[in-house]
Parts: C-alpha cells; structure tokens; sequence
C-alpha cells in the first residue's frame, strides 16, 4: 500500500501527458517515508462522460484518490496527501495556464482485516 488511482476527464487526454503523471506521483510517494515502495501502485482511468461547472465541455478535471493501511497517524496523513497533492498542481501547471482543470484528492484508510493482499514484489525490487 498506499494504490493512486487518477480519475481524468477524456478532455485532458491531448493535454497532459498522464504516463508522466503517473510517475510524478510514484517519484512523490516514494520520497514519504509511511509510503513503503514496494507497495506503491499508480494508475489513471480516463472518464469518458463528464458533465462540470457550467456545463461547457472545455472544462476538466483530475481527481486522486489514495487508499492506504489503517493505523498512521492523522498528522503522517495529512503531511502525505499534502506533499502528494503538491505534486500534482506542480505537474498540472503548465496545462492549467491555458486550460480550465479542477484538481481535488483524497486519502482514505483501509481496513487491513477487510483487504487481503498477496504479492512477491519485494523480492524483485533492486536494493
């Protein structure tokens, strides 16, 4: 854990290079220490129907959504999605100079009892 889920309108697509999107805050994440990296996971889902604001088609939006292991402390949270958010306007600043985006975050807790996981990625991580 933590998993990054990027949910983007389909507008944004010809802007923003979301492969480097998704690295930015894979590179991000891992420089925060509740983070272990073997369990970073960042991925985008484009959305294809997308109503906003006032309606005109130009705008868009990027939303994060970060899921993590209960049992950090709300001020190791708040610091996290505080840097990781930080990575994502400074990202996003170039496009939104001429482009209307909204960009919003989440953290939320998981329930360890609820989610089982199972993976042998840290036996392949390079030291």
């Amino acid at each position: 854990m933590p998993h990054f889920h990027i949910d983007y309108s389909a507008n944004l697509e010809a802007v923003v290079d979301m492969a480097a999107l998704c690295e930015a805050i894979r590179a991000a994440a891992a420089e925060i220490d509740t983070f272990p990296a073997a369990g970073i996971r960042v991925r985008a889902t484009r959305v294809d129907h997308v109503a906003m604001a006032d309606g005109n088609p130009k705008h868009g939006f990027i939303d994060l959504s970060v899921r993590l292991r209960e049992g950090r402390p709300d001020s190791v949270k708040k610091d996290a999605i505080n840097r990781i958010f930080m990575a994502l306007k400074d990202f996003m600043t170039p496009a939104m100079e001429n482009h209307s985006i909204a960009l919003s975050a989440e953290m939320r807790d998981i329930d360890a009892d609820l989610s089982p996981k199972f993976g042998n990625v840290r036996d392949h991580l390079e030291d």
